[in-house]
Parts: C-alpha cells; sequence; structure tokens
C-alpha cells in the first residue's frame, strides 16, 4: 500500500542539476539508479539516495500515527526501525526528500518485471516500476509531497526510460489516492474488502498507473 502524502498541484518539474527532466538522454537509458547522476533539484527539494546515516530522521516522521496507519510496517521503536531500514534491499529503493536541508520524506522506487509470456519475457524485464511515499505531515499543504512525486515520476520516465508505473493504496488513504489523481495516474482497480489492516479491518483497495504518454500530455 502506498503511504500517506500531502499535495501540490501540477505535473511539470524542474532539474536544477543542469538539465531539465524532459533533457535526459534517452538514447542511452541507465537501468537502474545506481546509473543515474544524483542529488535531483527541484524548485524547493533536494531527492538523493538513502543512506543508513538518514534513519533518525526517517523515523522522526514514520513513528507518526497519521504516516504508519496507512504504510505496510509500522515501527515498534527506533532501534527495530533503523534495522529494517538499512536492510541492503531498504536502501536500494528508497530516495530521501530534503527541504531547508533537513529530511521531510522518502520515496519508494521498485524497478520490476512486466508480466509477459514465455516466449517474449526477456523484453519486459525491468521496465516498470511501483511507486509510494511517506511525508512528514507537518509539513503538509505546501505542495511539497507533490513536488517530490512529480520528480520522482521524471525520474522513472526520463531518467530510466520505464514504460509504466502503478501505485497502490488503502480505498480509505484520501491524501494518497488525490496525490495520484493530481499528477495524472488513472486509477485502474478498485478491490474490495482485499487488504488487512493492522484494526483487524478488511478495506478496499486503489490500484493506479500512470503511462509515459500521459505524464507528458
Amino acid at each position: 500500500m502506498a503511504p500517506s502524502s500531502t499535495s501540490q498541484e501540477g505535473k511539470s518539474i524542474t532539474i536544477l542539476n543542469g538539465s531539465s527532466a524532459g533533457d535526459w538522454d534517452t538514447g542511452a537509458v541507465p537501468r537502474t539508479l545506481d546509473d543515474l547522476t544524483w542529488p535531483v533539484r527541484t524548485e524547493r527539494l533536494l531527492i538523493r539516495r538513502v543512506t543508513p546515516d538518514d534513519a533518525p530522521a526517517v523515523w522522526r516522521y514514520r513513528q507518526l500515527e497519521a504516516v504508519y496507519d496507512w504504510i505496510t510496517t509500522a515501527p515498534t521503536d527506533e532501534q527495530a526501525f533503523s534495522e529494517y531500514f538499512v536492510d541492503s534491499h531498504r536502501q536500494a529503493v528508497t530516495l530521501a526528500v530534503e527541504h531547508d536541508g533537513i529530511v521531510i520524506g522518502d520515496l519508494y522506487l521498485h524497478v520490476e518485471d512486466a508480466w509477459a509470456q514465455t516466449e517474449v519475457k526477456d523484453a519486459a524485464r525491468g521496465v516498470q516500476a511501483e511507486i509510494g511515499w511517506a511525508f512528514d505531515p507537518s509539513y503538509g499543504g505546501r505542495g511539497l509531497a507533490t513536488e517530490a512525486v512529480a520528480a520522482m515520476i521524471g525520474i522513472c520516465f526520463e531518467g530510466l526510460g520505464l514504460r509504466r508505473l502503478v501505485a497502490n493504496c488503502f480505498a480509505d488513504n484520501t491524501p494518497s489516492w488525490r496525490l495520484m489523481e493530481r499528477l495524472g495516474m488513472r486509477r485502474e482497480s478498485h478491490a474490495i474488502s482485499e487488504s488487512l489492516h493492522r484494526s483487524g479491518r478488511w478495506l478496499d483497495g486503489y490500484g493506479y498507473a500512470l503511462l509515459p504518454d500521459e505524464w507528458r500530455r
């Protein structure tokens, strides 16, 4: 499930480290985050790969009920969270979002294979990604979350050359699905009573997706 988030209008972003998202060379597209140049800067944010040293800053907001209520794993204490956060797989798919030098959120970007029939499965490797996010609620209402997710979408389509993005959330997580729709993502599914929340309730889930041509309209 995609974590909670805040908001801002618009799909266009400007990368301030020498080129715009649309200027990236897609003739020789890198396929992993390791191949990209970091950090990426937007008008107000810096987006970079996380490090183990980010654990205390991320714990600061992920321990809040308003955040962990909607994400897959609720942290129990700072030590347990730090062990979870520094896992090599978690570090490989997580980006930090900084505003004025402070980590205010994290982005999940997991490149994955698309489904394909056996004869063409090699052409479907690493062509799409699942995305998600979590942000410090105290920075809400200023459009910072949408600015960050817009930048991540630009990284996926222009930097990594991906052909499709997907994101999922609980139907009750209104801020998250509104952010997706603000950025042009399509609701592709509404699954009834499909996800067990830690409260013990079975909740509906929404699935969203976005293609490069939809993003560039």
